[in-house]
């Protein structure tokens, strides 16, 4: 029973397992430089086809710009081509991701982590944000504004009758009192 909890030793010696490593990896190398080699051929054979070879000897000025001419509306051709593949493939990797996402959803194995609620002061918030090499104080009764606050006394010297300023202030001051002693 002690015997089969030990650890198994591998069947397999290491020097073979080594030798099937260096043969896996040219095996593996071999077939790379082989598709290099495809991709390239395929490349050159695409160009033949779409692109003959320019025979520009012997043209005249309006026959090389006759052939300028056509060869830009030739790129303008490919050029819109190329736009319209890269906004298919840009769609279509969007609703993958899309898709890939209600996938996700659907599973509903996506755990939200609890989040926990941190105390941290405000210098300590700003040194995480701006990190140590600027110091920066908050002090932040230093940035509210100042109120003077008047003395009561500066305030109260000028107390008076509110009745007398408003009858000074309508210009009936003798008149008033000749109605006042006429009701009388």
């Amino acid at each position: 029973m002690s015997e089969g909890k030990e650890q198994r030793k591998s069947k397999i010696p290491a020097s073979r397992k080594l030798l099937l490593k260096t043969l896996m990896l040219a095996k593996a190398s071999e077939d790379l430089e082989r598709e290099i080699k495809e991709t390239e051929e395929e490349k050159a054979r695409n160009l033949s086809e779409k692109v003959p070879p320019l025979q520009c000897h012997g043209l005249s000025i309006q026959e090389l710009q006759q052939l300028c001419a056509k060869l830009h509306r030739q790129i303008d051709v490919v050029d819109e081509e190329r736009y319209n593949i890269e906004t298919k493939v840009k769609k279509n990797g969007l609703e993958i991701d899309a898709l890939n996402q209600k996938i996700f959803d659907l599973k509903g194995k996506f755990k939200r982590p609890n989040l926990r609620r941190v105390r941290i002061s405000a210098d300590a918030m700003l040194k995480a944000l701006l990190g140590s090499a600027q110091k920066v104080s908050l002090d932040l009764r230093a940035n509210l504004k100042s109120v003077k606050k008047e003395d009561e006394k500066e305030k109260g010297v000028e107390v008076t009758d509110w009745r007398k300023n408003i009858e000074a202030m309508s210009g009936m001051e003798g008149r008033k009192k000749k109605f006042d002693t006429s009701n009388a």
